[in-house]
């Protein structure tokens, strides 16, 4: 059975024998029951309630390698119910002076794994001081794993365990001083890494340390690992010595130590980014960004400017970029800008677009002059168009219009970028909407008349997409209303493109031509209704919120905060304009604050859009959605609104981000049942939101259970279709009656369940197929709309069915030469979507990558340059689509 599971076969037999072999009295059988058990069966089975007496049993009992097998069953499975009854045993053995040090070192481990499934099974009141005397255990196995118990317990509450902070840094400065340490716990020369990692990290858990004989004693241990730390040839040793170092030096940032520590802290990582060793190198980039935490370390660090920027040759940049990205301020922001605008060009293809953003962020933060802040974003346009997002060309622009001062210098640079042979289009973008509104200030200078900026603008209209041609409509229309005293030739030329487009195919195309058209025709009044565009009020970054939220990187982070505590620079103040058109004045912010991308949410309170109803299995759940922010650049240069009944954008908006943020608790459309106020006397036993989560990621197990009656399902998915079996099984020696069960499909279901009998006999299962076939693409969710009765007792229940979307999904290789050809096909919304998920906790990458397999995505390993990033592809079916490829970066 084990082999057979080892090569990747389900195996759903064997279970009853394999945990009856635990209560065997021979050792090579009760092996095989524990090893076995231990690989098939999961926290939530059933039959691991039949092994826990037994496992009980050999726990407490005095032979020590049956303790053994059964801790490292208990650790490896986990579970609620081993943790309520088998951790005070498990306590028992740690703290049992008889046991030897073997099998309380997997009692601590094993105490840890019960810990972190449920933290209940610690009593605090009374164990800080039984692990403050488990500090004191002289055997460093028992030590390492208590210490691992301890780091546990003390990021969940580290006020309760201040008694085991002097027994850490005891145990810190025995390991540095090599005291009483056996050989077989030195690895290379360095007594227990391991532990010393481990006692740092719990270290770094408490706020303060008060004691002036404890933090002396601790900042003495730093020292001499500090001191005692250089680069050798042999790689073993290096990396034992360099974890032992990373984390004194986190902690050394923990403590807010002394500046002359700081700056021997800083010293040694720029011998490490002096080496040639590339992983050497990029431990250093990565731990002198950490270093910026510290606001006394930025100018010592800025002594490394220039070995930091020589790294940006190196074939992977990003620890690098990150480093110079949080340094950077007013007195170096022109060097680092203007090196990473000449590194730009030979950048690697998948660094430029964070590149740009980078670049783009520092010199709107910390540039001297306006000027120059426009010569850096249209360098960054004409460099790496293909990478440059809307945001940045829209952040520009709202910088033009609030400056006056700003308008003719950057309306004179884009021209001249205009002129160039070949130019992007979103540097047509850009020149467009600048020369539009403030071309005129130029019609003194040679070869700027209202003619000579049409031509220029008119000879790139041939060579750009449908997205932009608006926007040189609107500029055509500026240019015209702005030509004093009119011209009549160039009036025709304008006059026939807008006659041109009136009959396009796009409808935002033809609109404007249509619109602008007519308004030409009014003459004097043109003035007043194309005026030019109102200052816009300050806001949020939209440049700074993205790399807020598309770095979830330790290092990247603390670069993040350090900006947030400096100074900006007085050259990009947003000047304070009363709000047009009636607005209410913005709301003060930070220094980190301006614009987010665009919305076409109304800001009126509609008391009947403000919650979003979730039904989970059984119950309403409100869902309180937040719109995003608005921006009126991205609203003047967006699709033409068309008006509709009050209230139905903003409708359609909170559909949408309930769907979005309920997750697979959202049920919308066709698939929200009315529920009335539940009347039932019978409680579900189990949670039923649980249990239907689990099932939208396994194809078997109970969907509800209460004490009559278990529902259970068995599903096959094959392309668009599914074939459903629900088994309905009476637990009582009664007869369950009235019997009944009613399927609401949503509208992409096409669903057919089988005649259910009106009674279920006693201690009888009914099985009722259900056949599903997906139309078409969508989130709504069947509902199963079941009741009965047993005597007097009537229930009825609405329950989700697992027939989610990603139950039609396929999963299927690609390979990297076609993958991303693949991506970048896609523009953008409604086929490639990007969502940020704040507020969730942290997962690994191993967690990450199982979690995507459950959802029928198939990993594709080493396709993306950031081993942090994980690519996936699979395939979607339904009977309108059929198969349709989908491509996954999370």
């Amino acid at each position: 059975m084990l082999y057979i599971y080892m090569l990747g076969y389900d195996v759903d037999f064997g279970h009853m024998e394999a945990v009856s072999l635990i209560s065997a009295p021979k050792y090579p059988e009760k092996q095989v029951g524990y090893i076995v058990t231990s690989c098939l069966l999961n926290e939530n089975h059933d039959f691991l309630r039949l092994a826990i007496n037994t496992v009980r049993n050999d726990i407490i009992g005095r032979n020590e390698t049956f303790q053994c097998l059964a801790l490292t069953m208990v650790g490896n499975i986990g579970g609620r119910e081993f943790a309520e009854s088998l951790a005070p045993d498990v306590q028992k053995l740690l703290l049992s002076s008889s046991c030897r040090p073997l099998v309380r070192k997997k009692a601590a481990l094993c105490l840890l794994r019960l810990y972190r499934k449920n933290p209940d099974v610690v009593n605090v009141d009374g164990w800080a001081d039984r692990m403050a005397q488990l500090l004191d255990e002289r055997d460093l196995g028992v030590l390492t794993s208590s210490m691992s118990l301890l780091v546990a317990l003390v990021s969940n509450n580290h006020e309760a365990y201040w008694s085991c902070l002097p027994k850490c840094v005891k145990t810190l400065e025995r390991l540095a001083r090599n005291q009483d340490i056996p050989q077989e716990y030195t690895y290379y020369g360095i007594p227990s890494p391991w532990l010393q990692v481990k006692t740092m990290r719990a270290l770094q858990y408490f706020p303060t340390i008060e004691d002036p004989y404890t933090r002396r004693t601790l900042f003495e241990v730093l020292q001499r690992i500090l001191m005692g730390t250089d680069v050798v040839k042999n790689v073993n040793k290096n990396n034992a010595s360099h974890a032992v170092l990373f984390e004194a030096l986190a902690l050394v940032m923990h403590l807010d130590a002394e500046k002359e520590m700081m700056s021997q802290c800083v010293a040694l990582l720029g011998k490490f980014i002096a080496v040639r060793e590339p992983n050497i190198r990029y431990l250093g980039l990565e731990n002198m960004t950490r270093m910026l935490m510290v606001t006394d370390a930025q100018e010592i660090i800025k002594r490394h400017q220039a070995q930091i920027i020589t790294s940006l040759k190196d074939p992977d940049i990003r620890r690098a970029l990150d480093l110079l990205y949080g340094m950077c301020d007013v007195t170096n922001a022109k060097d680092i800008v203007e090196e990473l605008l000449q590194y730009l060009s030979s950048a690697d293809f998948t660094m430029r677009e964070e590149l740009s953003l980078k670049a783009a962020i520092l010199a709107e933060k910390f540039a001297p002059d306006l000027s120059w802040y426009v010569d850096v974003i249209l360098q960054l346009i004409d460099k790496a168009g293909d990478f440059i997002s809307d945001d940045i060309w829209f952040r520009v622009v709202q910088f033009v219009t609030n400056n006056d001062d700003l308008q003719p210098y950057a309306a004179a640079k884009v021209k001249e970028y205009l002129e160039k042979p070949a130019v992007h289009e979103t540097m047509v973008k850009v020149s467009a909407y600048i020369l539009g509104e403030y071309s005129h200030l130029l019609a003194r200078r040679p070869g700027c008349s209202p003619k000579e900026i049409f031509g220029i603008l008119h000879e790139k209209l041939p060579t750009v997409s449908t997205t932009t041609i608006p926007i040189l409509l609107s500029a055509y229309a500026k240019i015209l209303m702005h030509t004093q005293p009119p011209d009549q030739e160039l009036q025709s030329q304008i006059w026939a493109i807008f006659n041109k487009y009136e009959s396009c195919i796009d409808a935002e195309i033809q609109q404007r031509a249509v619109e602008y058209f007519a308004l030409c025709q009014k003459g004097a009044a043109l003035m007043d209704i194309l005026a030019e565009m109102p200052k816009f009020p300050e806001r949020k970054s939209s440049l700074i919120k993205r790399a807020e939220y598309s770095e979830a990187d330790t290092a990247e982070q603390s670069a993040i905060k350090l900006r947030a505590q400096q100074q900006p620079s007085n050259a990009l103040v947003v000047t304070d304009q009363p709000p047009a058109n009636g607005a209410t004045s913005p709301v003060p912010v930070g220094p980190l604050s301006l614009a987010m991308v665009p919305s076409m949410i109304t800001t009126e309170d509609h008391t009947s859009t403000d919650q979003a109803l979730s039904q989970q299995n059984g119950s309403l759940t409100k869902v309180d959605p937040q719109h995003p922010s608005a921006d009126l650049l991205g609203d003047l240069l967006g699709p033409l609104a068309i008006e509709g009944p009050p209230g139905a954008t903003v409708q359609s908006e909170h559909n949408a981000v309930s769907r979005l943020e309920g997750g697979p608790d959202a049920v919308d459309g066709s698939a929200i049942v009315p529920v009335e106020e539940q009347r039932n006397t019978v409680q579900p036993i189990g949670n039923i939101a649980e249990r239907f989560h689990a099932l939208c990621l396994k194809d078997s197990g109970v969907l509800y259970e209460d004490p009559y009656i278990q529902i259970g399902i068995k599903a096959e998915w094959r392309a668009h279709h599914g074939r459903l079996v629900l088994f309905l099984g009476n637990k009582n020696t009664a007869p369950l009656v009235s019997v009944q069960a009613l399927m609401l499909p949503p509208a992409h279901l096409k669903m057919e369940l089988s005649l259910v009998p009106d009674t279920i006999p006693p201690r009888a299962q009914v099985q009722c197929p259900l056949e599903v076939v997906n139309l078409r693409p969508s989130r709504d969710v069947a509902v199963l709309d079941f009741s009965y009765k047993f005597g007097t007792n009537m229930v009825n229940v609405k329950l989700r069915l697992p027939a989610v979307l990603n139950k039609f999904l396929q999963p299927i290789p690609v390979p990297a030469e076609e993958f991303f050809p693949q991506w970048r096909s896609l523009s953008g919304p409604p086929l490639k979507l990007q969502e940020v998920v704040r507020g969730v906790r942290p997962m690994p990458l191993p967690e990450m990558a199982n979690l995507l397999n459950s959802f029928r995505l198939m990993i594709c390993p080493g396709l993306d340059p950031n081993p942090n990033n994980l690519v996936a592809s699979t395939t979607f079916y339904s009977e309108s689509t059929h198969a349709m490829l989908c491509l996954v970066r999370n």
